[in-house]
């Protein structure tokens, strides 16, 4: 392994991109919003774009970020469920199916309503966890609180299956609860399906009169196997992020994750903390420290405008800002989001992301797309319309990750 030059921090906005906003006179928030920080990575960098959600795979934030993090989707994609799992330290036999598990809210015709059931409370989630395990559990179903409303339920035995499709809830908001529920995807399936639909019937009636009056099941998978990216870069890695699916996958691909105290995954989230927390594992001499911020997505799928503005200018000033103000320009700053999501529909999209990177001038080092700290392009600022023309092109697979690390494994 070669000596590192210098160490990246890759800032990952969740759901960050979109499209243009008629009130916003046609700009993106990322063009409308102050982002100086972000600016100057790209203004000092170079830019690209970067497509992490291909043709034949879920739209979610595991599929995004394990493409981002340059896992082969068709061999390592593995389900949210056992990534989640993964973080809360749940260890998954060979028999083992984890679901990732909604607390959600639906009306008295059945339309869900809110993907999130209202964002319960981690407290009130935690009850309803208890609840639904005191009556529903078993010694092959047990169910396990997460971060608010994200959840799981593990079903253990030779007899389930992972051949399961729900759909995501957060693409369903106004749709009739039970067109999505779980069905089968193979014969193997049918028992797993139709346990999923009788807990999710139950579920209803032991929740009704609560705000998070229901839970949807999705997402299921066995523990797979995917790759260790100490190993496969020769570098040392940490992730800093509030959600289960983040830090799960971080964990499974060896990363160390690196808990912030106030990290909620929604707009009131310490960015403070999280700042901190890369300038020490930076100083704990971490190569590559992935800081996850879920907030862009939540307040996207909410379809609000001033959130939005105000999260990516959170994101800027008190994460990005704090950091590269003490770190200096001796590190390598990445930005980019896991995918977009337009505040005209509230789901994510396929389009390919605004990507901007900053590598340390006259590092010496060779990389796929040119020298590390080649001189930079002509973007001048940072959001999806710049970003196209810039010199990187369009990234996919492990593109961003080998231009990053290549150079540094022998």
């Amino acid at each position: 392994m070669k000596t590192r030059p210098y160490q990246t921090v890759l800032f990952l906005g969740d759901g960050m991109a979109d499209e243009p906003v008629a009130e916003l006179h046609g700009r993106t928030p990322l063009q409308a919003a102050r982002t100086p920080n972000m600016d100057a990575v790209a203004r000092n960098g170079r830019s690209g774009t970067m497509l992490t959600l291909p043709d034949g795979f879920p739209t979610s934030s595991d599929v995004a970020n394990m493409s981002v993090l340059g896992c082969d989707l068709a061999r390592e994609l593995c389900g949210r469920g056992p990534l989640e799992a993964a973080s809360q330290g749940i260890t998954l036999g060979a028999n083992d199916v984890a679901f990732r598990m909604n607390f959600i809210t639906a009306d008295a015709d059945g339309i869900l309503r809110d993907f999130s059931g209202g964002h319960i409370s981690p407290r009130d989630a935690s009850e309803a966890i208890a609840l639904l395990n005191a009556h529903l559990g078993a010694d092959n179903i047990r169910f396990y609180p997460g971060v608010s409303y994200r959840n799981l339920l593990v079903l253990s035995g030779a007899e389930f299956s992972a051949d399961i499709t729900s759909g995501k809830p957060d693409d369903h908001h106004g749709d009739p609860v039970a067109d999505y529920l779980p069905r089968a995807t193979s014969p193997a399936g049918e028992h797993t399906a139709a346990v999923l639909r009788g807990l999710t019937a139950r579920a209803a009636v032991l929740l009704s009169g609560r705000e998070a009056n229901g839970i949807w099941l999705w997402s299921g998978g066995k523990a797979g196997a995917i790759h260790n990216i100490g190993q496969r870069y020769g570098i040392r890695a940490a992730v800093i992020s509030a959600v289960d699916v983040i830090n799960g996958l971080g964990r499974c691909m060896g990363m160390e994750v690196k808990n912030v105290p106030g990290a909620t995954g929604y707009i009131d989230t310490n960015y403070e903390g999280k700042a901190d927390a890369v300038l020490q594992a930076l100083a704990d001499g971490y190569d590559f420290v992935y800081a996850h911020v879920e907030a862009m997505d939540e307040v996207s799928h909410a379809q609000d405008l001033k959130l939005k503005l105000q999260a990516i200018e959170d994101f800027d000033n008190r994460l990005i800002g704090r950091v590269m103000a003490s770190a200096g320009d001796n590190i390598a700053y990445v930005v980019l989001p896991d995918h977009p999501v337009p505040l005209a529909t509230g789901k994510h999209t396929r389009t390919p992301v605004p990507v901007a990177v900053w590598q340390p001038r006259n590092s010496g080092a060779d990389c796929p797309a040119g020298p590390a700290g080649s001189p930079p392009d002509d973007v001048q600022s940072y959001d999806e319309v710049s970003a196209a023309r810039g010199s990187l092109g369009l990234l996919k697979g492990s593109d961003l990750m080998d231009l990053l690390f290549r150079p540094f494994k022998t």
